[in-house]
């Protein structure tokens, strides 16, 4: 599959950014954190997990994005369809970028409105003493953008919604490969490890998301690292992976019972098929949020309401999760290209549960899975 995007794609991201502004009456929009620059530039570096450094990009009411970056990322940001790069060098404790951001922001949009990702899910990746001096010697208002990129992330494009479906393609196959490497005397930490170890042979790029759990009937939770115990008969085991292939997330999971399967476990994994197959089944353009909530809810509390996770899925694209969230009171309708998780939860016992993930993408008429469809029958390894 060929990497990155061609400039088109870039260049319909900047014109719909840049009829929105105008809706908005904003003179430009800042970008500071690493999605929303990548989204308009194609900039993907892993240098972002580093902190010292701030990065901005200012994209204009009329003309192309404007880079203002350290000087380390002048080489990788020429390789994308930006020109207009502006550096200096850093970390400089004395002025990390606030004036030459400044400059730019006065240059382009002089005493008018400028737009800033302040909705959920986003923040400003600036030191405060800095934001400050920066807000201090823009001309113009810094304000919200009205959810101006969080809009225009929500629906991919048919080339992003393809790395996406290979990110997935990468996990599934990983995920059939489980039996050789998890096993009962098997520690977690050491499946962890070796699953890993699967998704990169399989293509993945990077593994920046891998939680589960394994115990009988189900586990305690789906977020703690792994331990040293090792698997044990009955045992369920959950893998949850976020892989990632060119900048673009696949997020799902996968249950296996360890040599026997109780029926506790077979019946919560049918269940939880079942709850997916029903939110699947009104998942199209027009079904808000929280009716895919209820749906899959009505399946595994009877419809009490949830759980105390707090969703039952969410977005997914260049990150693990963003944008909408499958709560009771999200009315967020679905529009075609919405990728989205189905990840309904169901209590086995006291302290117990077992989840279900799975990635869908919305059509004009449906939806269609991104990842390959796990089957009622809980799978059992010998």
């Amino acid at each position: 599959m060929t990497r990155g995007f061609p400039v088109g794609e870039f260049q319909a991201r900047l014109a719909r950014a840049q009829d929105k502004l105008a809706n908005r009456e904003l003179a430009a929009l800042l970008l500071t954190t690493e999605p929303e620059i990548r989204y308009f530039t194609g900039f993907l570096t892993r240098f972002w997990e580093s902190p010292s450094r701030p990065w901005f990009l200012v994209v204009p009411a009329q003309g192309k994005p404007i880079a203002v970056i350290p000087s380390i990322g002048a080489a990788l940001m020429a390789q994308t369809w930006v020109e207009d790069i502006r550096t200096w060098r850093a970390p400089n404790p004395t002025d990390d970028g606030a004036s030459l951001l400044s400059d730019t922001l006065n240059e382009v949009a002089g005493n008018g409105q400028i737009g800033i990702p302040s909705g959920p899910e986003t923040y400003v990746r600036v030191p405060q003493a800095d934001w400050q001096r920066i807000k201090a010697a823009t001309k113009g208002d810094i304000q919200s953008d009205g959810g101006i990129t969080a809009t225009l992330r929500a629906v991919k494009s048919s080339a992003e919604i393809e790395k996406i479906a290979t990110a997935c393609d990468i996990a599934g196959r990983a995920f059939a490969r489980v039996p050789e490497i998890a096993s009962e005397g098997i520690s977690l930490a050491q499946v962890f490890r070796n699953f890993q170890g699967l998704l990169l042979d399989e293509g993945a790029d990077w593994v920046p998301y891998l939680a589960g759990g394994a115990g009988p009937d189900g586990y305690a939770d789906v977020i703690s690292p792994a331990t040293e115990r090792p698997l044990a008969d009955g045992d369920v085991l959950m893998l949850d992976t976020g892989a990632v292939f060119d900048g673009y997330f696949c997020d799902f999971d996968r249950n296996f019972a360890v040599r026997t399967a109780s029926a506790t476990a077979r019946d919560a994994q049918a269940r939880l098929i079942d709850a997916v197959d029903r939110a699947a089944d009104i998942a199209r353009p027009g079904t808000t949020a929280l009716e895919l909530f209820h749906a899959m809810d009505r399946v595994v509390t009877g419809g009490a309401g949830g759980s105390d996770s707090g969703r039952l899925g969410h977005g997914l694209g260049m990150q693990l999760t963003e944008g909408l969230s499958l709560i009771p009171n999200d009315h967020t309708e679905l529009q075609p290209g919405m990728v989205i998780t189905l990840e309904p939860g169901i209590e086995t016992g006291p302290g117990r549960m077992m989840v279900h993930e799975e990635n869908i993408v919305i059509t004009e008429h449906g939806c269609r899975f991104l990842s390959p469809r796990a089957g009622a029958e809980l799978e059992v390894m010998r």
